[in-house]
């Protein structure tokens, strides 16, 4: 079989499949991406540049069409490349929010192309309007009307489309939901999984902490307001006065990766700091960035409780990670976190506006870590049950695929 993937960060969420794809007698696997250092043996990489343009010259409410459509024609130039090479994917499946699989069928009308339909944004009742302290630059519902002309154009030129959560794919319109199936990527839970034995080395002081400590972790890509950076970092003065042990890893650089960007010259780390920074014992709070996925898995290992907060927004791969990890989760009561976690079953639900209530979660279950054995077997058993790579979601995926080749129409 020939499998065409498309994604601008290679190898995105589809790193899974992709593995399991180049393992397979007779398989042949080629990648659409910008340019990036990711290597996967057995994967043919094929690049387009970046579209760096600043200042089109076009309506305001335009511009992210207008990438994406710069990003269309550049994905069908090297799909018209591969064509005139002889190469004929079975299958095409790709990202479709940026515009790279909106021309593909031109290139290639009769192979069928499985897209990728991850967040449909609405003027209001989303994430849009959630947080008040943040005003999103797409309050204006216009605007957010304007941005959604890729989804349905992306919608119109696939045969059928995914989404990570039930919850994401609700937000599509009704008669989208028709051809959009509900299907996690999946996580590898033989490899993310509870080692009690675990050891996890700090950065910069090199301290050393293990399941015996105290540690409080937090992770997320960028230290952000969709992600709840700034009610945790509120939590920490109370937790951190009342909890004298306790020590606060915080995995995430400095960037942005959803909403609003902090001002200029700043970050959201700095602006949270100046903010709670002087009622902080600074020796036990640990910013360590980014983090190797071997180490990261580590800290999540070592974990006494982890927290995750999010506006109702994609739900991150950490928070399964960290079920899988067998972690006492403390969790914001929003969408989609909801569609995994049953609060006291297998984690502790928390208002995401609530500094308070979330060090009190923290503290309990800290207080209480006896207790907590079986949140933790809880978070496991959803890990495993519902998000196994191997055993659950894989089988999935391929199946998915095979409908598609053979011209079925999937469940």
């Amino acid at each position: 079989m020939n499998y065409l993937f498309i994604h601008q960060n290679f190898p995105a969420q589809y790193l899974h499949v992709i593995r399991h794809l180049v393992k397979q007698p007779g398989n042949q696997v080629y990648f659409i991406t910008q340019p990036n250092d990711n290597y996967i043996g057995g994967v043919c990489k094929v690049t387009y540049p970046k579209d760096e343009r600043d200042n089109l010259n076009c309506h305001a409410y335009s511009v992210e069409f207008d990438h994406a459509v710069h990003a269309a024609a550049a994905v069908a130039g090297v799909c018209r490349d591969l064509r005139n090479q002889g190469f004929r994917p079975d299958l095409i499946i790709g990202h479709s929010g940026w515009g790279e699989t909106l021309f593909v069928k031109d290139v290639f009308p009769d192979v069928p192309l499985l897209a990728n339909f991850e967040f449909y944004y609405h003027a209001s009742g989303v994430d849009v309007g959630f947080d008040p302290e943040f005003v999103s630059t797409f309050q204006d519902p216009s605007r957010l009307r304007a941005r959604n002309a890729t989804n349905l154009l992306a919608f119109e030129a696939a045969d059928w489309g995914h989404s990570a959560t039930q919850w994401q794919r609700s937000l599509y319109p009704p008669e989208m939901r028709s051809r959009i199936t509900a299907i996690h990527e999946g996580v590898d839970t033989d490899i993310a999984k509870p080692k009690r034995s675990a050891i996890f080395k700090l950065p910069i002081s090199g301290r050393s902490l293990s399941c015996r400590d105290e540690v409080v972790t937090y992770v997320a890509r960028n230290l952000e307001p969709y992600r709840g950076f700034h009610s945790f970092m509120r939590a920490l003065p109370q937790l951190l006065r009342r909890r004298k042990k306790a020590q606060v890893v915080i995995v995430g650089a400095d960037g942005v990766s959803y909403g609003t960007p902090a001002p200029p010259q700043s970050t959201f780390r700095e602006m949270m700091m100046q903010e709670v920074g002087g009622k902080l014992d600074l020796t036990r709070v640990h910013f360590v960035g980014r983090l190797e996925y071997k180490d990261y898995l580590t800290l999540l290992q070592v974990s006494s409780v982890h927290v995750y907060l999010t506006y109702p927004f994609v739900l991150s791969w950490s928070f399964i990670e960290a079920m899988a990890c067998g972690c006492v989760l403390v969790a914001s009561d929003t969408a989609p976190v909801l569609e995994l976690l049953e609060d006291g079953v297998n984690g502790l639900a928390v208002d995401f506006f609530s500094p308070r209530t979330i060090a009190n979660r923290i503290e309990t279950a800290l207080e209480k870590s006896a207790d907590m054995q079986k949140l933790r077997a809880g978070a496991r058993k959803t890990a495993v049950e519902r998000f196994d790579l191997q055993k659950v979601l894989l089988p999935r995926w391929l199946g998915l695929f095979d409908d598609l080749v053979s011209g079925r129409r999937p469940a």
